[in-house]
């Protein structure tokens, strides 16, 4: 369970966590409307969220994006596919999460060069069901893994552990307790 970071896309979702060992979560899928009565929610009961950047809805997501989320929301990181953003974020001193999609050699080639350019936190994996992938990365790359996208069973977390991964995001609500 201390692997797991819960991606929540809802309250209904997010209440399930209070009380719980969870103190950071991925928010996904928001409405920039609904984006203030969330955060102070989770900040209240004293979590550290992610924002997915990319998933906010209402919002064009640059640099002006992500200095307004930052003044007016104060997250914890961002999470985003975009490099530009990355290093904004770092210079703001969030804690990023770089997303990358592994779907051929050539996506693989572009993210090491995203990686070395931005120097993140963390990057997650998407899909995070490639234990090869994971172990490659976590042995070439100076950068902590995150495996997400399609985990849905315990085997499945139990595996990206193994291979390397430092945390499984998982929006899989029975995983977050198991």
């Amino acid at each position: 369970m201390t692997n797991i970071l819960p991606a929540i896309r809802s309250l209904k979702d997010f209440e399930k966590l209070i009380g719980s060992p969870y103190k950071k979560v991925v928010l996904l899928d928001i409405h920039i409307g609904n984006l203030a009565s969330h955060m102070k929610e989770m900040r209240d009961h004293g979590f550290q969220v992610y924002i997915h950047l990319d998933l906010i809805k209402g919002l064009a997501i640059n640099n002006e994006a992500l200095e307004y989320i930052h003044q007016k929301f104060k997250p914890y990181g961002i999470i985003t596919t975009r490099g530009k953003l990355i290093n904004k974020a770092k210079s703001m001193k969030l804690k990023t999460i770089l997303r990358v999609f592994l779907i051929d050699s050539s996506s693989v080639e572009k993210s090491i060069d995203m990686i070395n350019q931005t120097s993140p936190d963390y990057i997650e994996l998407l899909p995070g069901i490639v234990p090869k992938m994971i172990h490659f990365y976590t042995h070439t790359q100076n950068v902590d893994v995150i495996a997400g996208g399609l985990i849905e069973t315990q085997q499945e977390v139990n595996q990206a552990i193994e291979a390397g991964a430092n945390f499984v995001t998982t929006s899989k609500k029975d995983l977050w307790f198991d």
